[in-house]
Formats: C-alpha cells, structure tokens, sequence
C-alpha cells in the first residue's frame, strides 16, 4: 500500500509528527465522508461527523494490525468482526476493483477472506 492510501502516514509523516498540511489532509478526507454519509441518508450532520471519525480511526488501527469491530449488517443484525489492512497479513490479490467510497474493504482474520460493509453501518471499535 503506498503512503497515499494510508491516512497514518502520508510523505513519511506520522499523525503524530504530521505537518499541518498532513493533519488538513486527513481531516479534509473525514468532512467528506461525512458529507457524503449526510447527502445518503438524510442523518443529521454531527451524527455523521461521529460516523466519519470512527471509520477513519478504523482504518487507522486497521493499518497496524488486527481489530475488533462491530457493524450492522445490511439484514439488521449486528456483527462482530476482526479485520486487518496490515499488508505484511494481507494475501496476494489480482483483483482491482474500482473504490467505492461506501463500503470499507477490509481481510477477515477468522474467516481468512476478505469482506466489506457499508461504512455508514460502523458501531463501534473496541
């Protein structure tokens, strides 16, 4: 995964030592899903905000190793995941999909496959 696609570290920098143009970067990156998530279903905006945030950080741990999360599926119910977008975890691939900026991809560690979810249906990390 190059530094382009992943919001931790972009040209280098870390959040934690990140210029500010870095942090404007990532926090441009959070409006807009947040946008997008309030233009899709009509939630109101901080709510959307929050939901934003929580993915972001979700990819953020998911970038350094395996975690567990929580989404609502599309039927209602409630599943409990442990994923990773960790390269030196994920296996070969030969696929390139186009992005979808509504599902979050992610590679099931208990399962051993990859999956998605709606991203607006993230409920928590623990």
């Amino acid at each position: 995964m190059s530094n382009n696609q992943n919001p931790t570290a972009v040209n280098g920098q870390t959040e934690g030592n990140a210029t500010p143009q870095v942090r404007y970067k990532a926090q441009a990156g959070v409006m807009k899903s947040a946008w997008r998530f309030f233009k899709m279903t009509g939630a109101s905006f901080s709510d959307c905000l929050v939901r934003a945030w929580r993915n972001y950080n979700l990819v953020k741990y998911m970038l350094k190793g395996i975690v567990k999360f929580y989404f609502q599926k599309v039927d209602g119910t409630i599943r409990e995941a442990w994923g990773t977008l960790q390269s030196s975890r994920l296996p070969e691939t030969s696929h390139n999909r186009k992005k979808n900026d509504f599902v979050q991809v992610y590679y099931d560690t208990e399962k051993n496959e990859f999956r998605s979810f709606k991203r607006f249906n993230l409920i928590s990390i623990s």
